[in-house]
């Protein structure tokens, strides 16, 4: 809701809030002061002076900080990126193999990348709408009812920001192991295995080198963003046409799209056959990440839904392609799914591309994987910042500091780092336990887009930006709600059978874990000061025409800005 109230001069002044935000917040000021952030007024900004963006986000409430470098081709590049596809198919890929043999993996990501993709077009008509780098968090803002904006904010931002680290913490571990699987290819798989504290000592190295270039500034990394995309698709097209055109047992049609082949334990293969929705959920995922960084896109309302509906569908029939040519160039299930470092997709490059081949695919995917790590500790970054503008987060005052030198929040980059390097740590102890972390991502980020999706279907609040899905929002919005509900349920069940301490699916532990996490912050503190997302600037309309005719009159516009509230 907007508010506006007109000075003496005629001037309007706009912010984004409401009576009942302001008397909650007087409220919750009443009760405790904030821990967080010193209140401070909100400063005024007038309308003449700033770009349509600008103005827009003022509108919302916020001051413009970063430099807005993103274009087209660094956005497009950006929304793709965050998914990974090349190297999110080349890790995921065990688990449709696994449950059904190459006809899941075929299938399962053709019905499932629909779903995803129903999720992510839902999420780029809200960023549309409102472009902020809180991304769907701020939403709830403008779509949930006025009463109810703190707590529902409070959960939709924890869900996100636990999901987002959770993404970034697998990625990097990731990048560990798909080089790790290179040198032990280089070994012909019969010497060198990795151990687990080689893969946490590369993965905390992959960490500190993506958070030292995301200290950089927008422009730096708006250049290196660009490159990304080109690469991608670059070694997606060539390893697609390297394994059709070097695979001597290519299976036969009805193989690939008929056999089911159940090694997973469970029963009946039906259900089996289901888990193959993992690879494209798990890759499909984190759709609103470049919304976290709209504050440094250049007409964000446009270029931000546009990438997300663009990268996603990209990544939907390239990587359902992709798995295709997966499928046919397989070979036996057993010997595949044997390999020794648990890459079945590096076992194929070797089987079919030979050593040297495979060992460039690998490494290739680990450039791929690379790049997602660092669209995700920048998307995550802004979060943190977005959180702590808005006073959500302990210690905010640090967290929302930009610094002078590069106009980026190096604190916020940093502490995101660190939160991933934590969080792989208990893959020191336990891969069951980190495996259970990185199952949580999806899950989180996907309910933490549901809340302002279902939100908007209830209230009717929602006021659509230049991107928006028309007649078929409604429809698209229910099965973007259904499909996550639906696809909950495959991804808390342990993917083996029979089920042991070792295989066991903990990801239901850390759901009640982080509910209970949530829940309790805010009765035990949030409540005391957290008041939804707030209001830091006051948008003045019509000051500059005022000036005209006041200096038009030899008078000053001093004595009439005085009276503007």
């Amino acid at each position: 809701m907007e508010r506006k109230a007109s000075a003496d001069n005629g001037a309007e002044v706009t912010a984004g809030y409401d009576d009942n935000a302001t008397r909650r917040r007087q409220s919750a000021f009443a009760r405790r002061k904030s821990s967080a952030v010193v209140e401070e007024p909100a400063a005024i900004v007038e309308a003449s002076t700033l770009n349509d963006a600008d103005r827009r986000l003022a509108e919302m409430g916020y001051t413009q900080v970063y430099k807005r470098e993103f274009s087209w081709l660094s956005t497009f590049s950006f929304a793709l990126s965050v998914s990974g596809l090349f190297a999110s198919v080349s890790t995921t890929f065990i688990y449709p193999y696994e449950a059904g043999g190459a006809s899941s993996a075929v299938w399962c990501w053709l019905i499932s990348g629909f779903g995803c993709y129903c999720i992510a077009l839902s999420v780029a008509e809200l960023v549309s709408a409102y472009p902020t780098s809180g991304g769907l968090y701020f939403t709830c803002k403008y779509l949930a009812p006025t009463n109810w904006v703190p707590e529902i904010s409070w959960l939709c931002g924890w869900l996100n920001l636990i999901g987002q680290i959770a993404g970034a913490a697998s990625t990097e571990y990731g990048c560990a192991q798909l080089l790790l699987a290179a040198v032990s290819m280089a070994g012909d798989f019969n010497g060198y295995v990795p151990t687990d504290r080689q893969t946490v000592g590369v993965m905390a190295a992959f960490t500190v080198l993506h958070g030292s270039l995301n200290s950089l500034n927008t422009a730096a990394l708006e250049k290196m963003t660009k490159t990304y995309v080109i690469f991608h698709i670059a070694v997606l097209f060539s390893c697609c046409v390297a394994l059709l055109a070097m695979c001597d047992y290519k299976h036969t049609s009805a193989y690939t799209w008929t056999n089911v082949e159940n090694n997973s334990g469970w029963s009946p293969t039906g259900w089996s056959f289901l888990f193959g929705f993992l690879s494209a959920s798990w890759t499909m995922t984190d759709y609103d990440a470049t919304a976290h960084i709209a504050e440094e896109i250049k007409d964000p309302e446009i270029k931000a839904p546009w990438s997300i509906a663009l990268a996603l569908g990209f990544t939907w029939i390239g990587g359902w392609l992709f798995t295709i040519v997966l499928a046919y160039c397989s070979g036996d299930v057993t010997h595949t799914l044997g390999n020794v470092v648990d890459q079945p997709v590096a076992q194929i490059f070797y089987d079919v591309i030979g050593r040297n081949g495979g060992i460039f695919f690998t490494v290739a995917a680990c450039f791929v994987l690379n790049f997602t790590a660092m669209t995700a500790i920048q998307a995550g970054a802004r979060t943190i910042w977005a959180y702590s503008r808005d006073e959500m987060l302990p210690l905010s005052r640090i967290w929302y500091k930009i610094n002078k030198k590069t106009d980026t929040p190096v604190y916020a980059v940093w502490l995101f780092a660190t939160a991933c390097v934590c969080i792989n740590l208990i893959g020191l102890g336990s891969y069951t336990a980190i495996s259970a972390i990185f199952n949580l991502t999806a899950i989180a980020l996907d309910w933490s887009y549901c809340i302002p999706i279902i939100c908007k279907m209830l209230y009717g609040k929602f006021e659509r930006g230049p991107f928006h899905l028309g007649w078929a929002s409604l429809p698209i919005n229910i099965w973007a709600v259904c499909w996550t509900s639906f696809v909950t349920i495959i991804y808390v069940m342990p993917t083996i059978r029979p089920v042991t301490p070792q295989n066991m699916n903990y990801v239901v532990v850390l759901m009640a874990a982080v509910a209970i996490f949530a829940v309790g912050y805010w009765y035990a503190a949030g409540r005391y000061y957290y008041i939804g997302p707030r209001v830091k600037t006051q948008l003045i309309m019509g000051v500059a025409a005022e000036d005209d005719k006041v200096h038009s009159s030899g008078g000053s516009s001093d004595e009439k800005r005085d009276h503007v509230p």
